[in-house]
């Protein structure tokens, strides 16, 4: 435990959160003085005097009071089995981004292998992998809902498939960087050893790609994340984070939207971690 508090990672983290911490006080008052005084000249009933008081007990401030924040967290995290707590429906989330990732990295490594092989197969194939990420999730996946549900593929797992669209991209991207950066000199020495095309992936290329393929799911994981959030939230969800936020967003509770929002970053900065742990449970010599 010392260890790790002593980590050279943490530090300047935990120095942004103070930094983070100190900024919002004022900022929460800056944002919700202006509301907080309308409502005092509509002579609307508030349980406060002062605008400076009321800007901390808005029932739909611009940014919760740390006070708000805290009461709404109590409120949402327990009981941890309620369909409507944070922990149950983060777990499903968790669960659509982790099958999304895998499903990802599945069609990531075909495509970075057939980029790396074949030149016309990256000139053919490239630009589409690019375009494919200019299209609008949010339109994308109710479409993809629907069409999958005519082959009987309902609930978590076509949020799955989503996530795993958006994710496969950086993993692409980054395993074909990866498998095309051993140097030349790398390579002729395979050649005069005359190992076959996978001899040299599995020798060569594929130990060369790992720090790249790290990096890669680490952004990918985050996009997955964001892929299965943004599915529950343009399909039809009965669990999830993202069901969580259509609906406090549907019946204005700006707290409890602030909550989740926090929750998600939280549940964003555990899943990244988890793939940092296996980077150094995989590459010990790295650290």
């Amino acid at each position: 435990m010392l260890a790790r508090l002593r980590s050279p990672n943490l530090v300047p983290m935990l120095v942004v959160a103070l930094v983070i911490a100190a900024l919002y006080y004022p900022l929460m008052l800056v944002a919700n003085l202006p509301v907080a005084q309308r409502a005092l000249d509509s002579g609307a009933a508030l349980p406060c005097g002062s605008a400076l008081e009321c800007a901390t007990q808005l029932r739909s401030p611009v940014l919760p009071s740390p006070q708000q924040l805290w009461k709404g967290f109590a409120n949402l995290l327990f009981p941890l089995n309620s369909p409507n707590a944070i922990p149950l429906n983060a777990a499903v989330t968790t669960l659509e981004t982790l099958v999304g990732l895998l499903l990802a990295a599945a069609v990531g490594f075909f495509f970075a292998i057939g980029l790396v092989a074949s030149r016309a197969f990256e000139r053919s194939l490239l630009p589409w992998i690019v375009a494919s990420q200019t299209v609008p999730i949010i339109a994308i996946a109710p479409m993809l809902v629907v069409l999958l549900g005519q082959y009987g593929v309902q609930g978590w797992i076509p949020k799955a498939i989503i996530a795993a669209y958006i994710a496969f991209f950086p993993i692409t991207i980054g395993v074909a960087k990866g498998l095309k950066s051993p140097d030349p000199l790398s390579l002729d020495l395979m050649k005069t050893y005359n190992a076959s095309g996978w001899q040299t992936y599995l020798k060569l290329r594929f130990p060369a790609s790992i720090p790249y393929l790290f990096t890669a799911f680490k952004v990918a994981m985050a996009a997955a994340l964001i892929g299965a959030i943004v599915a529950e939230i343009s399909t039809i969800s009965f669990q999830g984070i993202g069901k969580m936020l259509a609906e406090n967003s549907r019946a204005s509770d700006v707290v409890a939207t602030w909550v989740i929002m926090i929750a998600s970053a939280a549940l964003g900065i555990l899943l990244v971690a988890l793939v940092g742990w296996l980077e150094r449970v995989v590459t010990p010599w790295k650290r």
